[in-house]
């Protein structure tokens, strides 16, 4: 059995090497390719992506997966790493893999066509290839199959166990939630000053910043780097090569600043996962919800904290001297305005997650049937007017800001604000954990809670389920609870509410 599994390891590795290649090519059309050079690129990707089909549905892994599954006495990593290949090649296997590489190359143009189409704010040029897309994955869920609801099919790419009924159960209630406290801040008298942070900051100054903070994340270079794309993101090659990518404006401060602190939250689980779960095709993160913990966790409940801003104001305004005249106090509240708008990426932290309800709630109906992609834009202006009271003058604030449907990454959504409640529900252990906390943040000092992160989640990488882990982690599944009492406890002293 030894010499079996030595055989696996080597052949999932060899998946391991042709998705890393794949991911390089990505990243590069991401950041830098020539436009001339999309077409080869996306029929370079296809071939490639067939030929990671043919070794995840060989008869080689067919015989593996029936050698070790069900087998006793496996140790606990093996009997993870057989169970996934069991489902990859399940997956994998009921798509034709002509359908599969068309699909890939598909995506690529997609991805081009969407941003020439958010340049140009026009969401006709995007609106072919997405209908294309969708019927894709409406095919998909056809091979797939379903039990209850279409999308739950897709949910489960990203938050494995998660459905479409539990899913409306907390997001219900979490949208009541948010809205009641949204309220409450509309009749406070405290009005706090976001215009502080728009006022012409030099991509260069931006950069230099944002590179302290990642350095103080821990974020490690010589395994990483920094670029510039459209949409900010992260990519993993292994765990010795993650990057991240930001994108600056000058117009405002906030935007790049923690789109980095975001991105840096992601790659720390990357490059924290042990040398020993690479080759195996568990050493990543165990589902987009918990990776979205990370990077959420880093992006506001520290990042926008009181503690991190203690120790990090002193620094910006050595970057940044137009702040000089500006207390910190009032620093901190200008930063934690709550103020509907209409960019996700840009939202306060509160009303963040009504941002991702709208679209889990276009993307549930469109998978199912009930509305189209021609009434897309329609829809989702309708719904910003109705959730938070504001409407898109155009299609790149509206419909087109994310890049998300354009990789055909449906189901990805809801990750976004099932990582506010996971880090709230960690936020909580690691205060009983950790109790001064807070007070060595304003130290400046982030080593412990990487620490803290690395050792009760990073290190597992996809070993558990997600539910797994957060049993594991808290002691309790998932509850939402935790989110709506850290927002109502942190808006109540920020806007002196009763």
């Amino acid at each position: 059995m030894k010499e079996k599994l030595l055989e696996f390891k080597e052949y999932i590795k060899k998946i391991e090497y042709m998705n890393s290649a794949t991911s390089v090519l990505y990243w590069d059309m991401r950041v830098g390719i020539p436009s001339k050079g999309i077409p080869y690129r996306g029929e370079v990707l296809g071939h490639l992506s067939g030929e990671i089909y043919k070794l995840q549905t060989s008869d080689t892994m067919k015989g593996f997966i029936e050698y070790f599954d069900g087998l006793e006495n496996l140790d606990e990593t093996t009997e993870s790493m057989v169970q996934r290949a069991k489902k990859n090649y399940n997956q994998t296997k009921k798509i034709p893999e002509k359908r599969y590489v068309e699909y890939t190359v598909l995506v690529t143009k997609a991805e081009a066509a969407w941003e020439e189409a958010k340049s140009k704010s026009d969401f006709n040029i995007f609106k072919p290839f997405l209908q294309e897309v969708v019927d894709f994955n409406k095919e998909f869920i056809g091979y797939w199959g379903y039990k209850t609801n279409k999308y739950d099919t897709l949910l489960d790419f990203y938050e494995p166990g998660i459905t479409v009924e539990k899913l409306d159960k907390v997001f219900s209630g979490l949208r009541v939630a948010i809205v009641e406290l949204l309220n409450k801040i509309k009749k406070s008298d405290v009005k706090p000053d976001s215009s502080i942070f728009t006022t012409g900051f030099s991509k260069e100054r931006q950069e230099a910043f944002g590179l302290f903070v990642l350095n103080k994340m821990e974020y490690d270079f010589e395994a990483g780097r920094l670029d510039e794309s459209v949409h900010p993101f992260t990519i993993e090659f292994c765990n010795m090569d993650v990057r991240i990518t930001t994108n600056y404006h000058e117009n405002d401060l906030k935007s790049a600043l923690f789109g980095s602190i975001h991105e840096g939250g992601h790659a720390l689980y990357e490059q924290d996962i042990p040398d020993s779960l690479q080759g195996t095709r568990l050493g990543q993160g165990v589902s987009m919800g918990i990776h979205e913990s990370q990077s959420r966790f880093y992006e506001n409940i520290l990042g926008r904290s009181k503690a991190f801003w203690t120790y990090f104001y002193p620094e910006l305004k050595k970057t940044f001297p137009e702040f000089n005249s500006i207390s910190l106090d009032d620093f901190y509240i200008s930063m934690n305005e709550v103020l509907p708008s209409l960019i996700r990426i840009e939202a306060d932290e509160l009303t963040y997650s009504l941002h991702i309800i709208i679209r889990y709630e276009i993307e549930k109906a469109l998978i199912n049937g009930e509305i189209e992609v021609e009434d897309l834009h329609k829809v989702w202006n309708a719904k910003y007017k109705e959730y938070l009271g504001v409407e898109p003058n155009n299609d790149a604030e509206g419909v087109l800001q994310d890049t998300h449907w354009s990789g055909g990454s449906f189901g990805y959504f809801p990750s976004y604000a099932l990582g506010n409640l996971y880090g709230a529900q960690f936020l909580e252990k690691i205060l009983k954990d950790i109790p001064d906390f807070y007070q060595e943040i304003e130290k400046g000092n982030l080593s412990d809670i990487h620490s803290w992160l690395k050792e009760n989640i990073h290190k597992y990488g996809a070993i558990h389920t997600p539910s797994e882990l957060i049993r594991m982690v808290t002691g309790e599944d998932l509850n939402e609870k935790y989110f709506i009492e850290y927002l109502n406890k942190k808006y109540s002293e920020i806007y002196n509410l009763k």
